[in-house]
């Protein structure tokens, strides 16, 4: 399992310096109707939760 995941969407509230994605699961879809993702363009990161609307948020 990976354990040095890099994100650079840094409005997401699991961003940490360094483009790290603190999350502590990622959750990986493909954006296409049948499931099948060819290339990266076509996934999309469920894990993403905007800063300022993370439950746990200090902000």
């Amino acid at each position: 399992m990976a354990t040095n995941v890099l994100c650079e969407v840094n409005s997401c509230s699991f961003w940490a310096t360094g483009n790290k994605c603190d999350a502590a699961a990622i959750y990986v879809v493909s954006s296409r109707s049948d499931d099948q993702a060819s290339t990266s363009e076509e996934t999309d990161c469920k894990t993403f939760v905007k800063k300022d609307e993370h439950p746990y948020s200090e902000n």
